[in-house]
């Protein structure tokens, strides 16, 4: 007899629906790489749900029905719509607190406070609406992660079937608004935890302290986060959840990043036919205005204009090494002070230097196949998708051995790795690979490697699919609701 396991899915962001980031990515892939692991023995029926954006459009969606969700002493509409992506339910929650946002995500933290309190816990009362009981609900990041805090109150209060909830922390630092009052007005009390005080009524705390299990985007992230630099002030309570808390490496879409069919670059190429590769690097020159030289390695970034991804380590650096020979290719915005540092440094260097402060998929593609060496000095990084599309498309990755950067590359087999945050840390790992850059046959050894990683999400998937059973299978306690106390105005 098979088994079967009902998740439901929740997103602030999925592709090919809506993406402002790297989340849009995994909420887009991995429910659909879950589904795909069902087969004779199990069966994984996972429902993606999503806040209606303004950016969301589509004729194909059906709508489902209307309920109600109570506020205060008013209730507040739900309108709720389904779509498909490739076979998989998809549910899209609307209403006033998501309509009042124009945005995916606001400046103006009251907005966003409202809108994913409204939109988690109303994706709480979808099941009810479509006559469907999940085992598990799998939140990402903070503005979800109230279903998980609303999903146990739950629990408490009707003292309800088992369900289990899991948060996938993609990047702490975001914790989310002070949500107090909102919840106090959604009939949400605020309980008693062992987060610090000032956790205690934001929304990511909440879901964490909430959650039968916390899964960080990397192995390494997950013992980061036990420390101070990485924690943001909760590693004490992650230290107290170690027997729940797991790293699981994101994956790479696979198909869509394949160097073999993608029709941005100029010429395919895989492992085998890496000597088509150089064509790329010759395009990507010449599109920028760079001089064409076979044998100058030619660096790469794909980024963030962002301090946490080393930005200005890898510019002083360059700058230091301006005597070396190399060029450089930098597509990045974001912080006005690093773009106009990166500016800088291609107005002193005109003939080596190309930056471009713009958002471009396909300049982004022609950068990962064309470039010799791919810089990510990254002061933090909870898992990073660019090197791992690097080494898919052989561009041999530079990093700093922090959070997933640590956990897909290794030094002098698949890359080069530097610890040391710092501009010489950096120079010196910069100058190792400068030197082997001529050594053909190493270097294609070093690509090649790269190439032969495994990044699939169906990795992923198993690891997560795992997870989902221990949490079914452990036996049901509910927690005592003896610390549930209103938040006192």
């Amino acid at each position: 007899m098979s088994q079967t396991i009902n998740i439901l899915f929740l997103a602030a962001e999925a592709e090919p629906f809506v993406k402002v980031g790297g989340l849009g990515d995994v909420a887009g892939t991995l429910p659909r790489a879950l589904r795909a692991l069902s087969n004779d023995e199990i069966k994984l029926d996972v429902r993606l749900v999503l806040p209606h954006h303004m950016a969301i459009r589509s004729n194909a969606f059906r709508p489902v029905g209307i309920y109600s969700i109570p506020r205060g002493k008013e209730e507040l509409q739900v309108q709720l719509s389904e779509g498909s992506l490739e076979g998989m339910p998809v549910y899209f929650i609307n209403g006033d607190p998501i309509r009042a946002s124009g945005s995916v995500y606001s400046s103006n933290t009251a907005l966003d406070a409202e809108k994913y309190t409204f939109f988690s816990l109303a994706a709480l009362e979808l099941p009810r609406q479509i006559n469907w009981a999940p085992n598990i609900i799998h939140v990402n990041d903070w503005h979800t992660a109230l279903a998980a805090y609303g999903n146990l109150v739950r629990r408490w209060g009707e003292k309800a079937r088992q369900v289990s909830s899991l948060v996938t922390i993609h990047n702490l630092p975001f914790l989310g608004p002070n949500v107090s009052d909102i919840l106090e007005k959604y009939g949400l009390p605020l309980a008693n935890t062992d987060l610090p005080e000032w956790a205690r009524v934001m929304p990511m705390p909440l879901g964490l302290w909430a959650s039968d299990a916390i899964v960080a985007v990397s192995p390494t992230y997950a013992m980061e986060i036990l420390h101070e630099e990485f924690g943001s002030g909760l590693q004490d309570f992650f230290r107290t959840r170690t027997g729940s808390l797991r790293g699981i490496l994101n994956g790479l879409d696979t198909v869509s990043f394949n160097p073999q069919t993608d029709p941005t670059l100029a010429a395919n190429f895989s492992a085998e036919t890496l000597d088509l590769r150089p064509r790329n690097k010759a395009a990507l020159q010449e599109r920028l205005g760079l001089p064409v030289e076979s044998e100058v390695p030619l660096l790469g970034m794909v980024s963030r204009m962002d301090q946490a991804k080393g930005i200005d380590i890898a510019l002083k650096g360059l700058k230091i090494m301006a005597k070396q020979n190399w060029q450089l290719v930098l597509l990045a915005a974001g912080d006005p002070k690093l773009e106009a540092l990166a500016k800088k440094l291609q107005e002193q260097l005109p003939n080596r230097v190309r930056v471009e402060t713009r958002y471009d998929a396909k300049l982004a593609r022609q950068i990962y196949a064309g470039s010799d060496l791919f810089l990510m000095p990254s002061r933090y990084e909870p898992c990073g998708i660019s090197q791992m599309i690097a080494m898919r498309y052989g561009s041999v990755p530079l990093v700093r051995a922090v959070g997933g950067l640590h956990d897909t590359v290794t030094d002098s087999e698949t890359g080069f790795v530097f610890v040391d945050k710092t501009v010489k840390s950096f120079n010196d790992t910069l100058r190792r690979a400068l030197q082997l850059y001529p050594d053909r046959e190493r270097w294609l050894r070093l690509q090649k490697a790269g190439m032969a990683q495994d990044f699939s999400w169906t990795r992923s998937a198993r690891q997560y699919l795992d997870l989902y059973k221990k949490l079914i299978s452990e036996t049901a306690t509910l927690r005592t609701n003896d610390g549930i106390r209103l938040h006192e105005s």
